[in-house]
C-alpha cells in the first residue's frame, strides 16, 4: 500500500537522523567547524560552499542563511555559493572541464584563511575533489559534508561530517539539518551565548 511506502520512507529518514544524533564525532566536528568559521569571518575571511545537484541547492540555501538570516535579525555573515554564476560555470565547463568548475573559482576568489565547504553525498564528486586539492594549495581551511564513508573527500578535508548512510536522499536530509545547525553555531560563536538563536515565528 502507498501508506506503507510513506511510513517506510519516514522511518528510514528518522533512523538516519537518529544515527547522526547519536554520533559524538559528528557533534564534536560541528562545534569545531562552527568555531573555525566564526573565527575566520571575524578576521575578515569568508566561507565558500559548493555541491552538485541537490547539494548545489544546499550550497545556495546555506549561504542564504549566512548572508540574509536564519532565525533572527543580525549582521550579515560573509559567504559565497560557487554554484550560482551560470556564465562562469558554463565557461569553465566548456573551455576547461566540468571537473574544474569549483577549483577555478577557488583559484580566483579564495584567500589563505578562508573556509571551503564541499558537499557530496558520495564523497567522490570529481569537481569537489578537485576543489579540495586547489583549496589545499592555497591555504584554505577545508570542510567536507558527505556520506558513504566519506569517499575520497575523507582524506582531503581538514574536518569531515560523514552521514552514516549510503542512501542519497537520507544523506541530503541530514546534511540540511546540520547545515542549519552549522549556521546557528557560527552565530553563537560570533555573538556569544546570550545571542538568541531560538526559531522565531514570522508575522507574514
Amino acid at each position: 500500500m502507498m501508506e506503507d511506502l510513506v511510513r517506510r520512507q519516514l522511518a528510514q529518514s528518522i533512523a538516519t537522523m537518529q544515527a547522526v544524533h547519536d554520533d559524538p564525532a559528528i557533534q564534536s566536528t560541528m562545534l569545531t567547524i562552527g568555531k573555525l568559521t566564526a573565527d575566520a569571518m571575524a578576521s575578515g575571511h569568508k566561507l565558500l560552499v559548493a555541491g552538485n545537484g541537490g547539494s548545489a541547492a544546499d550550497s545556495q540555501h546555506l549561504v542564504a542563511e549566512f548572508v540574509a538570516r536564519l532565525t533572527v535579525n543580525r549582521p550579515a555573515l560573509r559567504a559565497i555559493a560557487l554554484t550560482t554564476d551560470s556564465s562562469i560555470l558554463t565557461a569553465i565547463g566548456n573551455d576547461w572541464s566540468f571537473d574544474l568548475i569549483f577549483a577555478r573559482q577557488i583559484e580566483a576568489l579564495a584567500l589563505p584563511g578562508d573556509v571551503f565547504l564541499g558537499i557530496s553525498t558520495s564523497g567522490n564528486s570529481k569537481n569537489i575533489v578537485r576543489a579540495l586539492h586547489q583549496a589545499k594549495r592555497q591555504g584554505i581551511h577545508t570542510i567536507g559534508f558527505s556520506g558513504n564513508g566519506g569517499g575520497q573527500m575523507r582524506e582531503l578535508c581538514d574536518h569531515n561530517v560523514i552521514i552514516p548512510s549510503k542512501v542519497t536522499m537520507n544523506i541530503q536530509e541530514s546534511h540540511l539539518a546540520l547545515e542549519h545547525i552549522f549556521c546557528m553555531l557560527v552565530e553563537r560563536f560570533t555573538w556569544g551565548h546570550d545571542f538568541d538563536t531560538r526559531p522565531q515565528i514570522l508575522s507574514e
